[in-house]
C-alpha cells in the first residue's frame, strides 16, 4: 500500500503503527508512506482523561490518525488521535482496506507479468486512480464492465487483460433487490392493451443496463410482480420511485385502478 507523494498533507487522515511509546508522546509509521516516522504528543492521544499513554496505545497497534503538524523541508510529522471522529476512522479505515486489496490484486498482476509491484503502479495503478479517483474502483468497474473500462483509463496489454481477469475473479458484488405487486384493473373493453400500455410505460423513463435489472411480470390478473435488482438500494429506491410515478400517472391517463404494495426484503 503506497501514496504517489513522499509526505502527507495537512489535516489528511493516515493508517499509523505504534513504533515506540514514551511518556511524553509516540512515535508511529505512517503504513502508506514507507514507514514514515510521525509524532503524536501526549495531549493529542485522547480527549478522555487516562494515567498514562500506554493506556490508549499499544505497541503494534494500527490506528487512524489526522496530521496536524508537516515540515516539508526537514519531513516531520505529527498526527492527532483525538482529533479524528468516528465517521472520520470508518471513512478512513474503509477506504484503507479497499487500498490493500487493490495493492494484492497489482502484486498479483506484476507476478504474472513478471515486473515488479512499483512498475504495476506506474503503469497500470496510478493511471486507474487518476482516471477513477481510486485504484480499486477501476478494478471495480474491470469487474463490471470488462477490460474495457481499463483502456478507458489508458491501461494496455498486457495490464489490461491481466488485470481484468483477476478483477473479475476477486471481485464481488452483493446485489440490493426490491420487489412488489401492481394491483391493477381496467374495467374498459380494450382492457388488455390498457394494461400493457400501463405496466410497460417505464421504459420511456428508466433504462436497464449491466448494473440495473427489472422484471415487471403477471402473477395472474390483476396482479402483477415488479423486481428491480442493483448494486446498491439507494440506485434501488430510486429506481422505484421513477416507475411507480410513471405507472400511476399512466393509469390514471387510461382511468384504470392501480394500487402498489411493497413487498418485505
Amino acid at each position: 500500500m503506497r501514496k504517489r507523494k513522499r509526505l502527507p498533507s495537512y489535516n489528511e487522515l493516515v493508517i499509523g503503527t505504534v513504533e515506540e511509546i514514551y511518556d511524553h508522546g509516540a512515535f508511529i509509521l505512517l503504513d502508506e508512506y514507507g514507514g514514515l516516522k510521525a509524532y503524536i504528543p501526549l495531549n493529542e492521544v485522547s480527549h478522555s482523561w487516562f494515567r498514562g499513554i500506554r493506556e490508549v496505545l499499544k505497541k503494534g497497534q494500527k490506528r487512524v490518525f489526522k496530521v496536524i503538524r508537516l515540515d516539508r523541508k526537514r519531513g516531520i510529522v505529527d498526527v492527532s488521535l483525538k482529533r479524528v471522529s468516528e465517521s472520520e476512522r470508518k471513512q478512513k479505515l474503509y477506504e484503507w482496506k479497499r487500498l490493500q486489496r487493490a495493492d494484492k490484486l497489482l502484486e498479483i498482476a506484476a507476478k504474472k507479468v513478471g515486473k515488479s509491484l512499483e512498475e504495476a503502479y506506474k503503469e497500470a495503478g496510478w493511471k486507474l486512480e487518476d482516471y477513477y479517483g481510486e485504484i480499486f474502483a477501476g478494478l471495480e468497474e474491470a469487474a463490471l464492465r470488462g477490460d474495457k473500462a481499463l483502456e478507458e483509463a489508458g491501461i494496455k496489454e498486457p495490464w489490461k487483460g491481466i488485470l481484468t481477469e483477476l478483477a473479475k475473479a476477486h471481485i464481488k458484488f452483493s446485489i440490493a433487490k426490491i420487489s412488489g405487486i401492481f394491483h391493477l384493473e381496467c374495467y374498459q373493453s380494450d382492457g388488455i392493451e390498457r394494461i400493457k400500455r400501463i405496466l410497460l410505460s417505464w421504459r420511456n423513463v428508466v433504462k436497464e443496463d449491466g448494473n440495473i435489472k427489472i422484471r415487471m411480470y403477471t402473477l395472474g390478473s390483476p396482479k402483477y410482480k415488479l423486481d428491480i435488482e442493483s448494486l446498491d438500494y439507494k440506485t434501488a429506491e430510486g429506481i422505484l420511485k421513477k416507475i411507480l410515478n410513471t405507472v400511476q400517472k399512466e393509469a390514471n391517463n387510461e382511468n384504470c385502478s392501480i394500487k402498489f404494495e411493497r413487498l418485505k426484503r
